[in-house]
């Protein structure tokens, strides 16, 4: 008699009864530079603390870059290499920034516009009590 594992009694066992958050985009490509995705229930794994602390690091290094860049630019004196590299490093923290919100965004709960609810008038308005 074969005995099937109780898949309810398991940590993290997702269930065609129980849905799961959608995947979520990791703030690290793979080691072949393809996206990275953390399949968990909800945002309290551990791996998902992890993740949450990992899209801090860049948000940081962005906010110390952009204060030297803008020392950097307001000096009319500053070498052509610094300015390169200022800008070099720039745009390395805005590529993490923008793939730490699309992250971010991808998580966002869907919420329809006016327009798809059907709720504005012809002139563009919502009426009172919608």
């Amino acid at each position: 008699m074969d005995i099937a594992p109780d898949v309810e009694a398991q940590p993290g066992a997702v269930t065609a009864a129980s849905p799961a958050t959608p995947p979520r985009l990791l703030p690290w490509p793979s080691p072949g530079g393809a996206p990275c995705y953390l399949v968990a229930e909800d945002g309290s794994s551990r791996l998902s603390r992890l993740a949450d602390e990992m899209e801090e690091a860049p948000l940081e290094t962005g906010a110390t870059i952009l204060e030297h860049a803008r020392a950097v630019l307001k000096d009319s004196m500053s070498p052509y290499t610094e300015v390169r590299y200022t800008g070099i490093r720039l745009a390395e923290c805005l590529g993490d920034a923008l793939r730490v919100a699309e992250s971010r965004g991808m998580r966002l709960p869907y919420v329809p516009d006016r327009t798809e609810t059907g709720t504005e008038d012809e002139a563009g308005e919502v009426p009172d009590g919608a």
